[in-house]
């Protein structure tokens, strides 16, 4: 990402460019969501840790995306302004749970509470999964994100037909969910926010909005 500097204008004035800030992004999970998200996010220059449930390696994978690129472990991870999250449902509660301090992190669940193979919705009551999510990492603010398309659609350059690809986005903390549009935004993406956690259930497996792919378009 491109530091802030000043340009010299005639007259000796000079120009200050707005300063952006690098972030630090985790992942937790190192499969195709994961990856597709990593390049779009290390192509906008911001530092990210990738870390995967087994302790394979991921050389071979951070190499290919870029620099600023890192394979870490979950406390590293745990390091970062925002994490994403991209397991298998069934991991999710083991994973999180062994996290003794969620200290303000941003998740970025993308999980789909779905069994296997039919992909067909869990039963999880009155409350979605993010919620489900939220209980589990009491501490961290929850933004439900990048959990309605395929990995393949989401690897594609989100500048698309004159528009930009949607990202619906739910949450209860209103400042994670501006940081998380704002993000969304810098990648290319339009953000939508569909309101809290709760409402968000129209994102969920089983919704509306699932295996659903739009674009907004710039001009209409």
């Amino acid at each position: 990402m491109k530091q802030a500097s000043a340009t010299k204008l005639r007259y000796g004035q000079t120009l200050k460019l707005v300063k952006i800030k690098n972030m630090k992004i985790g992942t937790i999970g190192a499969g195709r969501i994961a990856k597709a998200f990593t390049k779009h996010v290390a192509a906008a220059g911001h530092d990210i840790v990738m870390s995967n449930k087994t302790g394979d390696s991921l050389d071979s994978i951070v190499k290919e995306i870029g620099p600023n690129v890192k394979a870490g472990s979950l406390k590293q991870v745990l390091d970062a302004e925002i994490i994403l999250l991209s397991i298998p449902w069934t991991e999710v509660e083991g994973v999180l749970s062994s996290v003794k301090l969620w200290n303000g992190q941003i998740i970025i669940d993308t999980t789909n509470a779905v069994s296997f193979p039919d992909f067909k919705p869990l039963d999880l009551g009155n409350k979605t999964s993010s919620e489900l999510v939220a209980e589990l990492a009491k501490g961290a603010k929850v933004v439900k994100a990048f959990n309605t398309f395929a990995a393949a659609t989401l690897a594609t350059d989100p500048r698309e037909c004159g528009g930009n690809r949607v990202i619906f986005i739910s949450g209860d903390d209103e400042a994670a969910k501006k940081k998380v549009l704002n993000l969304l935004k810098e990648l290319g993406f339009a953000g939508v926010d569909l309101g809290n956690l709760a409402t968000g259930k129209t994102q969920q497996a089983g919704g509306p909005l699932a295996a659903k792919n739009f674009i907004q378009l710039n001009k209409v």
